[in-house]
């Protein structure tokens, strides 16, 4: 008889602790509190008022009841918690005019075609393919169209505050009406940064080197610390990406030609 007693495990009450199901029909004890009829859970007697715990196996038999309420809830959780995290904005600041051949529009890794009538956004970047051309209309009165081949990315465009863009490469044609001078826009390409208001200017390869020519207005073209101010017929050149624009000069009609219908 006391050899049974002092065999016989011990038995320790430790207070229970809440523990919310849904649809609980039946209540019973485990290590852990009170839980449902789970059958992960030692059926201890229900009548009980705090868990009993025999030995370090029982509460490893109830972690994976712990787990399965964990799970069961979070998921449910989880719509509530996606509801709060906002979605990137995305905002429309043109449309496209004429298409020809291949051209889309890259915008946070995904890629569009771009057909007449289709969107443009802030932050696209618009490509065109070889013998591509594409034009597009920013905001109420500025075009831009590119010949084949070309990449523009549309940093920044506010319609009465100017914009940002970056001629990555092939040819651009950039039109403003002189009403719009007060809204400055800015190009900036591997060989200059071009700012420009009301004005009609052509950048891009033109008989070999990167060229820039004012078809009407002036265009303030910088590169190398060096500035020029080209005016209606005027051009310059870039030999490589860094160095400083050429003397500013009058191109011939046939240049102009040429670099007009590398953009139409």
């Amino acid at each position: 008889m006391y050899l049974s007693t002092a065999l016989e495990p011990r038995r320790r009450t430790v207070p229970s602790r809440p523990f919310i199901c849904a649809n609980v029909t039946q209540v019973t004890e485990c290590s852990a509190g009170t839980r449902d009829n789970d059958r992960h859970c030692s059926p201890w007697n229900t009548k009980l008022t705090g868990s009993t715990m025999t030995d370090l196996g029982e509460i490893k038999r109830d972690r994976p009841c712990n787990r399965r309420w964990l799970l069961r809830h979070g998921a449910l959780a989880l719509p509530f918690i996606l509801v709060g995290i906002p979605a990137r904005a995305v905002e429309r600041v043109g449309s496209v005019e004429d298409s020809k051949g291949e051209a889309f529009a890259e915008l946070d890794a995904v890629r569009r075609a771009l057909d007449r009538a289709a969107p443009v956004f802030l932050g696209d970047e618009v490509v065109t393919g070889v013998a591509s051309r594409l034009g597009m209309r920013l905001g109420r009165d500025t075009t831009i169209r590119l010949g084949e081949q070309a990449r523009l990315k549309i940093d920044r465009f506010l319609v009465d505050a100017g914009g940002e863009m970056t001629l990555r490469s092939g040819p651009l044609l950039f039109d403003r009406p002189p009403r719009s001078a007060r809204a400055a826009v800015q190009i900036r390409s591997p060989f200059a940064l071009i700012a420009v208001r009301g004005t009609r200017f052509f950048a891009g390869p033109s008989n070999g080197p990167f060229g820039v020519f004012a078809a009407r207005g002036s265009v303030a073209v910088s590169s190398a610390g060096q500035q020029v101010i080209l005016r209606e017929g005027e051009g310059t050149d870039f030999v490589s990406p860094g160095t400083p624009p050429t003397p500013v000069k009058r191109w011939a009609p046939e240049r102009i030609r040429a670099a007009l219908a590398s953009v139409s």
